[in-house]
């Protein structure tokens, strides 16, 4: 008996010790977390130089943020918006404090091709200041490669690789799956390059999609060549070559051709950087002793300048639309028609704002959702400026609510128009009778009153009603963006049809006014509203409490783990996923660029 008790309290003595231990733990984790909300205390070192990644990538609204909690640090560390970046690049240009930039992009979270345009050009213009800007990576992919090729100096692991082969887009097609599925879908739709539909009822391009499909990439390819030639010194032509032949085989030929200063690893960085911040020359630095290197990421210089610099009562209201457009409210990853218009409306009602900027970075999603957008941007013109900035894509339904603005400014790279709509039906008949045995029998008082039914195909009366809902907000369409450019139903049909079209094709045929970042939007709207001098930027949000924003950023950083750990081999094909899963959970009428156009 005296042993049970002896073993019995220590039992009960290791279960207390352990659960004082995992609350206090639990304690500290969750007074870490508090912590992050507030002000993150971040000192600036001198004489340092600024470390460009994106390991939390880069967002263009703070409402889609994720975060992973940092427990070394105890604290949540976050993605940052664009605006931040743009900001904290400026605000570097000028502070004793930074010697210059590092960019060092390896195992770099979500940037598109628009967020490193728009990052590029801050790099180029940072550099005017006097400052350097080095960059080196093991490997470099030809976006990230684009992006460092604004740096003064650029560097190249020995054993590394540099991707230069040109650009490509593929289109995954699904008729063949169907098909094997006995399921079909039956599409209405107007416009000869709506080829959203096309993955679901063909297995190749149409010539009207290849035309699209081969100027998007051409398009594309020329801006990275003419800026990269322009960067390095090496003639356009010479760059075109070097991709049709593959010459960039290993560091040393990118040396040889041009388009890297010189091999290094790691270690020899620092080295090459504390030479650069004492003035001299990084051929210099190979000898040199490394003497204490301050460095300061990006996010934590950015934090560490968090508070406003500048209080005025003259506000530009900044508010996002960043996702796909969807009826009602918003939520994660997708924008509410109605969300967005009351914010545009709360803009529209400040007397402080002066001005506002609708960023952009939607390929649409459903047409009455867009239409109701488009009302409230129409209001909001009227009594202040309106300045639209896209994005990565701000196509078709994103397209329709940036049509009504003043100005409208696009980098080179986004990808926008897709004027042009489309409806589309699931029949899965034969799926579920000749695969699963099931039958489905109907009760109706009119033929058409179970219309939309995924057990039965529409009927030739259905689908002249349903094309005649498509014309008819098509024409909707038109007429709006031609009320918004100044040009006429034929002039905007001739640029419609669906056609997709890259920044700069948009701005010679007027579809966008010129090229600029979001933070370029803000000082335009700033000066037409005549406030240049005195304004300041206001954030126009949803509002989640602390604790919901908390468990949003895990949710989203929780998923993207997982989705990471799926996609480093499928990356492919858990977008194609992802992109039909949205697509056939829409209904009505959609204008939507319903696949993300990405570039190898």
């Amino acid at each position: 008996m005296k042993s049970f008790f002896k073993t019995f309290g220590a039992a009960l003595l290791a279960f207390f010790v352990g659960t004082v231990l995992m609350w206090l733990m639990l304690f500290s984790v969750v007074g870490g977390i508090a912590a992050s909300f507030g002000p993150k205390q971040v000192a600036v070192p001198s004489d340092a130089v600024l470390v460009v990644d994106f390991r939390n990538g880069i967002v263009d609204s703070p409402d889609n943020r994720f975060g992973a909690f940092d427990v070394n640090r105890r604290r949540l560390e976050t993605s940052n918006t664009m605006l931040e970046v743009v900001d904290g690049i400026r605000m570097a240009a000028s502070d004793p404090s930074i010697k210059g930039i590092y960019i060092n992009v390896e195992g770099a979270g979500a940037v598109n091709h628009a967020q490193v345009e728009e990052l590029r050009g801050e790099l180029l213009r940072f550099r005017e200041s006097g400052k350097f800007v080095v960059a080196y990576n093991e490997v470099y992919s030809q976006p990230v490669y684009w992006l460092s090729s604004a740096a003064d100096k650029l560097f190249i692991h020995p054993e590394g690789f540099l991707d230069w082969r040109g650009v490509a887009a593929n289109v995954m097609f699904y008729k063949g799956l169907l098909d094997k599925l006995g399921a079909e879908v039956e599409i209405v739709r107007h416009g000869t390059f709506k080829s959203a539909v096309e993955p679901y009822i063909t297995d190749r391009m149409s010539p009207a999609n290849r035309l699209q499909m081969n100027t998007l990439v051409n398009s594309l390819w020329d801006v990275m060549v003419t800026d990269i030639a322009e960067s390095r010194r090496i003639p356009a032509g010479k760059l075109r070559e070097y991709a049709g032949r593959m010459e960039v085989r290993g560091p040393e030929d990118a040396v040889r051709l041009g388009f890297a200063d010189g091999t290094a690893y790691r270690d020899e960085m620092t080295g090459i950087l504390s030479a650069l911040c004492r003035g001299e020359e990084f051929s210099e630095a190979a000898d040199t002793e490394v003497s204490g290197l301050n460095t300061v990421s990006l996010s934590d210089y950015i934090a560490a300048h968090a508070q406003p610099r500048k209080i005025s009562r003259n506000k530009v209201a900044v508010v996002y639309a960043e996702g796909q457009i969807v009826d009602g409210e918003s939520y994660s990853g997708a924008v509410g028609g109605a969300t967005l218009a009351s914010q545009i409306a709360r803009a529209r009602k400040d007397d402080d704002v002066k001005a506002v900027v609708l960023r952009v970075n939607s390929p649409g999603g459903s047409a009455l959702a867009s239409d109701v957008v488009w009302r409230e941007m129409e209001l909001c013109r009227e009594v202040k400026p309106v300045v639209v900035s896209m994005g990565g894509v701000a196509a078709s339904g994103g397209y329709y609510i940036s049509a009504p603005a003043d100005v409208i400014l696009a980098d080179r790279t986004t990808q926008t128009g897709s004027i042009g709509v489309f409806g589309m039906k699931l029949n899965l008949e034969k799926t579920l009778r000749d695969k699963a045995g099931i039958t489905v029998d109907v009760a109706k008082t009119d033929p058409s009153a179970d219309m939309g039914s995924i057990v039965r195909a529409l009927t030739p009366a259905e689908r002249a009603f349903l094309q005649a809902q498509v014309e008819r907000t098509y024409a909707t369409f038109v007429g709006h963006v031609g009320a918004g450019r100044n040009m006429t139903f034929e002039q905007v049909d001739s640029i419609g049809q669906g056609r997709v079209w890259l920044g700069t094709e948009a701005e010679k045929n007027g579809l966008v006014d010129g090229f600029g970042g979001v933070a370029d939007a803000v000082s335009l709207a700033a000066d037409r509203a005549g406030i240049a001098e005195d304004f300041r930027v206001y954030e126009i949000l949803s509002e989640p409490d602390s604790f919901a924003l908390f468990l949003s950023m895990l949710s989203a950083r929780t998923e993207g783990f997982a989705s990471t750990r799926i996609r480093g081999r499928w990356d492919e094909a858990f977008v194609r996923y992802d992109v039909l899963r949205r697509t056939l959970e829409q209904e009505g009428i959609m204008a939507l660029m319903p696949y993300m156009i990405t570039f190898e």
